[in-house]
């Protein structure tokens, strides 16, 4: 995976993320959303400089729907770290083995629905709380009561979490889809896709005629004395909650591998369905001891099962522009029914890919799905060639405006800002904190700003009125006003977040500044040989910026004399200290924000970097440090406090 593959991966895992827990439509299974997770984490551990904002990496967490009331976790609900095969099983034991050698393990089934917490007090159900993004999810304890599964009172008197997964058992999810098409509504995609949509109704009523299961899988909050987790499951167990179909304790490598290929083996005999297997270290005190990372407990992870592959036909290849201008191709094949799901449609990930594999109209291919719906294709199969297959050729105009592509390659791109198919993610990033900061010009007001038709480009954001605002539907004299005033804050803003507001393709904050105190205003006029000579820009950086100017000359001087951003003034050379020209890394939470501590390391000439590396010559770290402080450490660059970087500077 290049930089560029990773960027679109990046765009094409958060439209994942938006699509199923937003809008409860998935548009992919989980295997592909976690290969392609997968892809994107070996990338970033290679790349740390390169690392995308934006990157579900850098997410704690998920998306909690603003249709439900919130409620808080007692403790935060941890989302698992997933492995694939058994190398990497053997580097998840190697990790786990130098943290406590004298372990064992839990193995149970990974479920494949909707995750819920119980919250049990004095014995009584008080609060059923979906995940949410961890720390907060929704409240639907009426809904939650309507599972018979779910024991209304427990034995157990102290308060306690009980964390377990909600499924729709498969013959009654056919009979759902069933009775839905008789209907003539439309089906769910999936049991777990049911499950989720079923349990968080408004109307009770519609969950409880679902015949929803609650499989517990552990506990958060507890007072409970047990020191193995197995024989903590089994006391819950014994509270009267179902006991997964398949569970075992073992230690090592071959023990689990064993259990793992009898569960995968067995897995399509479950009432239920799974997409892998759980691994936990049995031992509590030492789960205490590993502790977590940022985003996943240090002593679990998921082992997913394999994909599945069918043999289908190529039909077409059709074009999607995404947020960015990147063009992606997508495979039409014949419709194949693969474990249940009819799939029409395959990822093709880019145009280099087409050629590397020599993917021709009307090949016999090789699609892996794994309960997906778009899937992707793995293999063409030559051999079958008839002479009917035609070789594809590669687009040259923007299959939406018709400007012409930017060709990099792997990667092609629209680069005109006035393009349907990109203005709103354009305008969303133009308003963003790292570009102009434009307080009030979410998401949703940039599409209600589209589809009224108010908006059509980033210019016209500049002749918005008080009197057109107040049209708008949700649009009150306040809240129009306070937009209208964060446009006008926006103008004279530094340069660099012009820059960096254009959205230019590989051009992030570091380059923005760097081409602003080069050239300034005069970056439009920049030679490549010029751009080339700045530090830390290459030639395909500067191929970017001369075609991206070419293209949106115009509307980038228009933008300038709109906003008027401040030339940059020449920085005087910092003084001699502790942190001069040296690369450091901020992790954790402190006394004053990570981006203020980030402006006074840059006054005084640090590199301020969001990865650790070899180069990397001290980390900062707070409360909460993650893996960022683990990597460090694995890697001897020293780390110190906020309060030890203070003296420092005495």
């Amino acid at each position: 995976m290049n930089f560029d593959d990773y960027k679109k991966a990046v765009e094409k895992l958060n439209l994942y993320s938006h699509h199923y827990y937003v809008l409860d439509d998935p548009l992919t299974t989980d295997e592909v959303y976690d290969k392609l997770y997968h892809e994107v984490v070996e990338y970033e551990i290679s790349n740390h400089d390169k690392i995308l904002q934006n990157s579900p990496t850098q997410r704690v967490g998920d998306i909690v729907s603003d249709g439900f009331v919130k409620a808080p976790h007692l403790t935060r609900m941890w989302s698992l770290e997933d492995i694939f095969d058994a190398e990497d099983l053997q580097k998840w034991l190697t990790k786990t083995y130098k943290l406590d050698k004298n372990i064992s393990f839990y193995c149970e089934p990974k479920y494949d629905g909707a995750s819920l917490n119980l919250i049990y007090e004095n014995g009584e159900l008080i609060q059923g709380i979906t995940r949410g993004d961890g720390t907060i999810g929704e409240l639907i304890t009426q809904n939650v009561k309507t599972i018979r599964s779910v024991p209304l009172t427990i034995a157990h008197k102290e308060k306690i979490e009980i964390r377990g997964e909600v499924v729709i058992f498969k013959d009654e999810f056919e009979k759902i889809n069933n009775e839905r098409l008789k209907k003539g509504e439309a089906v769910f995609a999936n049991p777990r896709n049911a499950a989720a949509g079923s349990l968080r109704q408004l109307d009770s009523s519609i969950t409880a005629a679902r015949n929803l299961v609650f499989l517990p899988y552990g506990v958060g909050e507890n007072s409970l004395p047990h020191k193995l987790l197995s024989e903590k499951m089994d006391y819950i167990y014994e509270l009267g909650f179902r006991k997964p179909p398949q569970r075992s304790t073992c230690k090592g490598f071959d023990e689990i591998e064993t259990i793992y290929e009898v569960m995968k083996k067995d897995r399509d005999s479950y009432s239920m369905m799974l997409d892998g297997m759980v691994i936990k270290v049995d031992e509590i005190a030492s789960q205490i001891d590993m502790g977590y990372t940022v985003k996943v407990p240090r002593f679990a992870v998921a082992y997913k099962f394999p994909a599945v592959e069918k043999i289908t036909t190529l039909k077409e290849i059709v074009l999607q522009v995404g947020r960015s201008g990147a063009v992606t191709p997508v495979a039409i094949v014949e419709p194949t029914d693969i474990d249940g799901v009819i799939v029409e449609r395959a990822t093709l990930h880019n145009f280099d890919e087409i050629d590397r594999k020599d993917i021709r109209i009307h090949d016999k291919v090789i699609i892996l799905r794994s309960g997906d719906v778009i899937p992707k294709i793995i293999k063409v199969l030559t051999h079958e060639r008839d002479g009917s297959q035609v070789p594809y050729i590669r687009p040259t105009l923007c299959p939406v405006c018709s400007s012409e592509l930017l060709d990099e390659g792997v990667l092609l791109k629209c680069q005109n800002l006035t393009c349907e198919a990109r203005i709103v993610n354009s305008i969303i990033y133009f308003a963003s904190k790292p570009c102009l900061n434009i307080d009030g010009l979410g998401n949703k007001i940039v599409e209600a700003l589209f589809t009224s038709g108010l908006v059509k480009s980033v210019v016209d954001l500049f002749d918005l009125t008080l009197d057109k605002l107040l049209s708008l539907e949700g649009f009150k004299e306040k809240k129009s006003q306070n937009l209208l005033n964060s446009l006008e804050n926006a103008k004279g803003c530094e340069y660099w977040r012009f820059i960096n507001s254009l959205g230019i393709e590989h051009v992030g904050e570091v380059a923005s500044k760097t081409l602003s105190e080069n050239f300034g205003s005069s970056f439009i006029d920049a030679t490549k040989e010029q751009i080339v000579t700045c530090d830390g820009i290459g030639e395909e950086m500067a191929e970017s910026v001369l075609e991206f100017v070419r293209v949106n000359r115009d509307t980038i001087q228009t933008l300038q004399d709109i906003l008027k951003p401040l030339e940059p003034i020449q920085k005087e050379e910092a003084q001699e200290n502790p942190f001069k020209a040296k690369t450091v890394v901020l992790t954790g939470t402190m006394s004053q924000s990570r981006g203020e501590i980030k402006d006074i390391l840059e006054y005084l000439g640090a590199k301020v970097s969001g990865s650790v590396s070899k180069k990397t010559d001290f980390v900062i770290y707070g409360e909460d440090a993650g893996s960022k402080y683990d990597k460090a450490m694995d890697l001897g660059v020293k780390c110190i406090t906020e309060e030890e970087m203070k003296e420092m500077l005495l």
